[in-house]
C-alpha cells in the first residue's frame, strides 16, 4: 500500500544515491511533487554540484553516508529509492570488492530501513543482469548469459544478488520492494568521464579529441533519456499492486555504436578521427529492452527520441567543461567497410 507522509503533505522520500546522474534528477521530480527528500550519498561517484541549487530548498536534506554503513534514519521514511552504486564499467571496476558490498551489505541495510520504517523500496537493477544476452530483446523472464567471475560480475552479480534479497523479503510479507532493471541512461549531469559511451563520444567531440570506439562498431544498445527513466521509476515505486517481479525501464530504440558516433559526428563540428580499440572482456555485444511490461503495468513508455536528448546532453556538456565545440573542417564519418569498432557502456 502506498504510504503517506505523517504530516499528510506528501510523502518523506530517501534517495540513496541521491547526488548521483539519476539520484539528482529524481530528487529535483519529488521535491517538485511537493515530497520531502531525503538525499543519501557517499560522494563516490555523486557530485555536490548535483544537488548544489537544492541547498536551502525546505524540503531538502543532505546525508552524507555509505549505505554500507547506514544503520538508522532518525525521522519517518514513506519511500526509499535504492540508486547507490557506481554505474559505469571504468568506476565499479576501480573498487570491486566495494561495488559488490554496496549491491549487497549496502541493499540488505536499506532493506532494514524499510522494513522498520514500513516503506515502499525501489531497488535500481540493471540491464547487466542479462550479461552478454543470448535472447533479444531482452524480457523480464530471460535469466541472463552473465560471467560469474570476470571483471564485470561485481557489478552483473552484485545487482543479481540485491534483486534476490529484494524478492526474498517480498515473499517473507516483510517489505514492499520493487526492482527496475535499468537500460543505458544519458542526460544533463553525466560525469565528462564516466566512460560511458555517450559521454565519451560527447566530450571527446566537444575538445576535438579522437572518438574513442571499442571492437566492430556493430554491438547495439539501446539509450533512455534521463526524464524518461525518472518517470519510469516513480511510476513503478507507485504503482498498486506490486508488480512482484522485476520490470525494464528504458527506451527500445537499438542503435549500433557506430550509428552513434555518426550521430555525434553530425551534431558536433569536430575534426576529431575515430580511434578503435579492443572490445573489453565480456562486453555485450546486444542490449534492447522488451518494455511490454512496463507499458501494461505501469502506462509508461519513453518519449525523448535520441537525436532530441543528445542536443540537450551536448549543450549541458558545453556548458559544464566551459568551452566551445572545436570548430575546424567536419570529418565525415567512418564508412560501414572502414568501421572496425565501438564503446562499452554501463547503465
Amino acid at each position: 500500500m502506498l504510504q503517506k507522509s505523517r504530516n499528510g503533505k506528501g510523502r518523506s522520500v530517501l534517495v540513496a544515491g541521491g547526488a548521483g546522474f539519476v539520484g539528482s534528477h529524481l530528487c529535483d521530480a519529488l521535491l517538485s511533487r511537493g515530497d520531502r527528500v531525503l538525499c543519501v550519498d557517499s560522494f563516490i561517484t555523486g557530485s555536490v554540484t548535483n544537488v548544489q541549487p537544492l541547498a536551502n530548498h525546505p524540503q531538502f536534506r543532505l546525508i552524507e553516508a555509505d549505505i554500507c554503513d547506514l544503520r538508522s534514519i532518525d525521522e519517518p521514511v514513506d519511500q526509499i529509492y535504492n540508486l547507490a552504486c557506481a554505474a559505469s564499467p571504468p568506476q565499479y571496476q576501480a573498487d570491486p570488492v566495494h561495488t559488490m558490498m554496496t549491491c549487497v551489505a549496502g541493499t540488505g541495510n536499506l532493506l532494514a530501513l524499510a522494513e522498520y520504517h514500513n516503506a515502499s523500496f525501489l531497488q535500481a537493477s540493471t540491464s547487466e543482469v542479462y550479461g552478454d544476452p543470448a535472447e533479444h530483446p531482452q524480457r523480464e523472464d530471460y535469466r541472463g548469459n552473465v560471467s560469474c567471475t570476470g571483471p564485470r560480475a561485481c557489478y552483473d552479480e552484485g545487482k543479481r544478488a540485491a534483486e534476490a534479497l529484494c524478492f526474498d523479503l517480498v515473499r517473507a510479507g516483510r517489505v514492499d520492494a520493487r526492482v527496475a532493471r535499468i537500460f543505458n541512461t544519458y542526460g544533463p549531469r553525466m560525469q565528462p568521464h564516466d566512460g560511458r559511451i555517450i559521454s565519451n563520444l560527447l566530450v571527446q567531440a566537444i575538445t576535438g579529441k579522437p572518438l574513442t570506439i571499442y571492437g566492430s562498431g556493430q554491438q547495439t544498445r539501446s539509450f533512455c533519456f534521463v526524464s524518461d527513466l525518472v518517470a519510469g521509476l516513480m511510476a513503478l515505486m507507485n504503482v498498486t499492486p506490486n508488480p512482484q517481479g522485476p520490470v525494464n525501464l528504458g527506451n527500445p530504440g537499438e542503435f549500433t555504436i557506430n550509428q552513434l558516433a555518426e550521430m555525434v559526428h553530425a551534431m558536433v563540428p569536430t575534426a576529431a578521427r575515430i580511434a578503435y580499440h579492443p572490445l573489453p572482456q565480456d562486453d555485450p555485444q546486444r542490449r534492447r529492452p522488451d518494455i511490454s511490461k512496463a507499458k501494461d503495468l505501469l502506462g509508461w513508455e519513453p518519449r525523448v527520441p535520441l537525436a532530441e536528448g543528445l542536443r540537450q546532453t551536448a549543450a549541458w556538456f558545453i556548458a559544464t567543461l566551459g568551452t566551445q565545440p572545436v570548430s575546424g573542417k567536419r570529418r565525415a564519418p567512418p564508412s560501414a567497410r572502414t568501421r572496425r569498432s565501438n564503446v562499452s557502456i554501463g547503465v
